[in-house]
């Protein structure tokens, strides 16, 4: 083997982790606070049915938790192209107008997120300074939940930039565009 394929397997080997995460991140969390919000809600209605009484953070905590659900949910969905679309109309364009549209799509997404963050970080901010807490609990902080909204939003400008760098690669090479993707690939 030559030091020229070596190399190659071990920036393999290196990368292997992140483009792992590209691929993954958002279904995982998703899966993770799922999971959590419906076994917190399973488990306190059991409660509550055989011993009459539940923690007090119960109601708080799951929808706190849909609010990492809800906007990496939507970054997930960023990346797929899955968000409401005008495929019909983008379909039946030239080329080039589909590009167009594609970048459009981008640019919006980017700057929506950019208002978006900024007013969710002083929302973040405000609970922090403030130390607020989950109702019920001592010593949970509000703002790890609320971070979710510029967190999932920062994930939704990555993948507009991947998504416009994907596009441009495919108009350059006149190749067709993927209008509508599948969320299960």
């Amino acid at each position: 083997m030559g030091q020229t394929a070596k190399q190659g397997s071990l920036k393999k080997m290196l990368f292997y982790p992140l483009f792992w995460l590209d691929r993954n991140i958002e279904k995982c969390f998703i899966i993770v606070a799922y999971g959590l919000m419906a076994g917190i809600i399973f488990v306190e209605v059991v409660r509550r049915f055989t011993t009459g009484g539940s923690f007090a953070w119960s109601t708080s905590v799951p929808v706190y938790m849909f609010l990492w659900l809800t906007w990496l949910g939507a970054a997930y969905n960023v990346k797929k192209r899955a968000h409401l679309t005008f495929t019909e109309v983008r379909a039946r364009l030239p080329h080039w107008g589909q590009y167009a549209s594609f970048m459009l799509d981008g640019i919006l997404w980017i700057t929506f997120s950019v208002i978006v963050i900024y007013w969710s970080g002083l929302q973040v901010h405000s609970s922090y300074m403030n130390w607020a807490t989950v109702s019920g609990t001592d010593n949970w902080m509000q703002w790890w939940f609320y971070l979710a909204t510029p967190v999932g939003f920062g994930l939704i400008i990555i993948r507009s930039i991947q998504n416009m760098i994907q596009d441009t690669i495919t108009f350059r090479r006149g190749e067709p565009f993927r209008v509508q993707q599948s969320l299960f690939d």
